[in-house]
């Protein structure tokens, strides 16, 4: 049935008809709820919300726009709700100081704050490559890190406008506003991100490396970790390199002290990697060996790029993630 049919049969009542009218759609919303949320987990309750609002308000959609630019109206709008109901998400540098001792990481932090990580395979905005490559500039980590910092209209009209191409007319009547406020609000939104990114996208370093750079990096990564090889580990990383793990507080900031804590404690119990994406970065599921000898899932680390070295090692801790990203509770070799 082409989309028409399951139109007529959704506003029918099929609700069969409305799983097939929507499910083409449902990957790239996902995806622009976790671009305005920061979070895997609030992506999924704003697209739920979206689903039933747009079953429900099916009956007035009188097709003067795409069932596709219908339904974004309707998700972004879910998610400013939601928004306004909960904390935005920030990284560690955000919460507080970097620590220099590494005995006291401090006690989790609970609650809705921290951005959450993204598996690339979950989005699908745009076939090709072409489209592959935008959308993962689109939920880079410090990209989505630096959308949360905005106002909650600004946020929605930048990735609306930007990472979507809407236009501004459309997005002024996503948003109940004028197509000046919106040009406005993206002039401000542009100004805001830009002093929180670095100048070149982790799409743009990778591309610079190219694939055998890319393999080649990953691998001395790996090896390195595994045998806790701290003296390979320097030669990879930048001088000005980050080691973040949230939800737990602490972080440290500058080669030396990522050295002294990988040394005194990340490395006084063996691990395996296994090479994964996220964000459109490279990263890893992290597994350590417990008392009983078997390796079993600690951390998601999520690496940043800059001339081909390390600048952050972004771990994420939260156990919660790891279903989602659809890992294996133990490594198998």
């Amino acid at each position: 049935m082409d989309e028409g049919e399951l139109l007529t049969r959704a506003r029918a009542g099929d609700p069969a008809a409305f799983d097939r009218l929507t499910a083409p759609y449902r990957g790239e919303l996902k995806a622009h709820c976790y671009r305005m949320l920061g979070s895997l987990h609030d992506a999924e309750d704003a697209l739920q919300e979206s689903m039933l609002a747009a079953w429900r308000g099916l009956g007035g959609f009188e097709g003067r726009s795409s069932l596709r630019t219908w339904l974004y109206r309707i998700s972004t709008n879910a998610c400013l709700r939601l928004s306004s109901k909960r904390p935005r998400r920030v990284l560690s540098p955000d919460h507080g100081p970097p620590r220099s001792g590494t005995d006291d990481l401090g006690e989790p932090v609970a609650g809705p704050v921290w951005l959450e990580p993204w598996p690339d395979d979950v989005a699908a905005d745009d076939p090709g490559p072409a489209g592959a490559f935008a959308r993962r500039e689109g939920v880079e980590l410090a990209f989505v890190a630096a959308l949360q910092h905005l106002p909650s209209t600004q946020r929605a009209v930048l990735i609306l406008r930007e990472v979507l191409e809407f236009s501004a007319a459309e997005v002024a009547g996503f948003l109940d506003i004028t197509p000046a406020a919106v040009n406005s609000a993206l002039q401000r939104a542009r100004k805001a991100v830009q002093e929180r990114v670095p100048p070149t996208t982790q799409q743009a370093e990778l591309s610079a490396l190219g694939a055998d750079g890319q393999r080649e990096l990953i691998d001395a990564f790996v090896t390195a970790w595994e045998r806790a090889d701290v003296d390979t580990l320097v030669t990879l990383l930048a001088d000005d390199v980050r080691f973040t793990m949230p939800p737990l507080p602490a972080w440290f900031d500058g080669r030396d002290s990522v050295v002294r804590f990988l040394t005194e404690r990340v490395f006084a119990t063996p691990w395996r990697l296994v090479p994964i994406r996220a964000n459109g970065q490279p990263a890893f599921a992290c597994y350590q060996q417990n008392p009983d000898g078997r390796f079993r899932i600690g951390a998601i680390n999520v690496l940043g790029l800059r001339d081909g070295l390390i600048t952050e090692i972004s771990g994420f801790l939260d156990p919660g993630l790891y279903p989602l990203f659809e890992l294996p509770e133990e490594f198998s070799s």
